[in-house]
């Protein structure tokens, strides 16, 4: 079992840059591919981005390429995510989600979860 701690949510305006962290815990830290999800009012919680444990290749949700990096530090048990270029439509809950499977984009693929940082980007 594992427990995931987010932060660094906030107020920021459009444009402008957030660095969300979560930090990962438990008797077992290893093997776990993390991912970030996010979910914005009335909306299905949705995939942003993931990177498998053994720091390969990560995969973005097409809204955010180019603007988001994930990233993870194994020694410090926490993964990032660098979100610059920040959109009104940007604003939601983001959640760090791990699971020691393969990487995959489903809620459903994903046994533990943080309890949710709040972006809010506005215009």
């Amino acid at each position: 079992q594992v427990h995931l701690v987010e932060s660094g949510g906030g107020l920021v305006q459009a444009g402008g840059s957030l660095r969300l962290s979560c930090a990962y815990s438990g008797r077992t830290t290893s093997g776990y591919t993390m991912a970030w999800f996010r979910q914005a009012p009335g909306k299905e919680r949705a995939f942003v981005a993931g990177i498998p444990w053994g720091g390969g290749r990560p995969t973005y949700a097409d809204s955010v390429k180019g603007r988001f990096t994930i990233s993870r530090d194994n020694a410090k048990n926490t993964v990032y995510l660098q979100m610059n270029s920040l959109k009104p439509e940007d604003t939601a809950v983001y959640y760090c989600a791990a699971d020691r499977s393969l990487l995959r984009l489903h809620v459903v693929s994903y046994d533990y979860w943080g309890q949710g940082t709040q972006v809010t980007v506005s215009s």
